[in-house]
């Protein structure tokens, strides 16, 4: 009886142990089959997501090949190129052209020496035989008579007044820039805008100068003290 009861527990606890050893294969293949769906989840999405990279990829490369190079310096047609001669061409034209150095210092040399032929510092004063050499003044009275004198000598008859000038009429004016004036032998005036007076005295009054006698040796032999035919010219 004891004997058997002791094979009889025996024979629960072999049952227990197999039932306890089959309850936890159980739970591990449940454990195995709800792993896998996720995973195959997962390696799905990542499997189309790598997809997607190799078809963007792909078409990454294709517009690539389709599309030139814009850094390429391919040659211009025949149609642009012609375009950038033209323009070129009367962009060239539109630019006036320097003179060159040289013909504007020939240029500036002749403005000088017209210029310098312009002034006239000296003229001569003829009385009879006697000769006298007069400087200028600068003025535009001065110039005005120049320019009659480059036409052709001025020719003056000439009167004694009062024992220390002659005077005589232009037979035109001149303009006029008068100041009070003390005289001096050998000057020469405008008196009026449209006489000339030399002194070989002296004498205070509003005159426009018009030069000086520049050596008076033998002036008031030359004047005399009577009436006198005076030539003014350039030479």
């Amino acid at each position: 009886m004891k004997a058997k009861f002791l094979q009889l527990l025996f024979c629960v606890i072999v049952i227990a142990i197999f039932l306890s050893g089959c309850s936890g294969i159980e739970n591990g293949s449940n454990t195995e089959a709800f792993i896998p769906p996720i995973s195959k989840a997962t390696q799905a999405a990542d499997n189309g997501h790598s997809s997607d990279m190799g078809s963007d990829t792909e078409d990454f490369v294709a517009n690539n090949e389709s599309t030139p190079n814009q850094t390429d310096n391919s040659p211009l047609d025949g149609e642009e190129s012609s375009t950038l001669l033209n323009n070129s061409d009367s962009s060239n034209l539109s630019q006036p052209k320097m003179p060159e150095e040289s013909n504007l210092s020939e240029s500036q040399a002749n403005d000088n020496s017209a210029t310098e032929e312009s002034i006239v510092e000296k003229m001569t004063l003829q009385i009879g035989n006697s000769s006298f050499t007069v400087t200028l003044e600068s003025n535009a009275a001065v110039e005005a008579l120049v320019d009659m004198m480059r036409e052709a000598p001025v020719v003056i008859q000439m009167s004694d007044y009062s024992g220390f000038e002659k005077v005589g009429s232009l037979g035109t004016s001149l303009p006029t820039s008068n100041s009070q004036t003390t005289t001096k032998p050998g000057d020469i005036v405008l008196y009026n805008g449209n006489q000339i007076v030399i002194f070989y005295g002296s004498n205070s009054w509003s005159y426009t100068r018009l030069g000086k006698i520049d050596d008076l040796s033998g002036w008031e032999d030359a004047l005399g003290s009577s009436d006198v035919t005076v030539t003014f010219s350039l030479g």
